[in-house]
């Protein structure tokens, strides 16, 4: 079987799907990891004063994707 024999793929379907993995992935690792980091160098008591500082910036992370993603939409209707 050679590359012309298989079905076409969707491409911006298979990135929008590689995008949102990653994003969750990233906030995952900064939760996880952070938490993890911040109890052990601070002790366990300070994961909760860390999360409060570590949420703010997820969250902008979580909103510019989301900007993002609408004006990639706009823009796509626009074409």
């Amino acid at each position: 079987m050679n590359d012309f024999d298989r079905a076409p793929t969707d491409v911006r379907k298979d990135r929008a799907r590689q995008e949102r993995r990653l994003l969750i992935s990233a906030v995952l690792l900064f939760l996880v990891a952070g938490g993890i980091l911040i109890g052990t160098l601070y002790g366990w008591q300070a994961i909760i004063t860390g999360l409060l500082c570590l949420l703010p910036g997820l969250i902008g992370l979580v909103l510019l994707w989301l900007l993002l993603r609408f004006l990639e939409r706009i823009s796509d209707r626009w074409k």
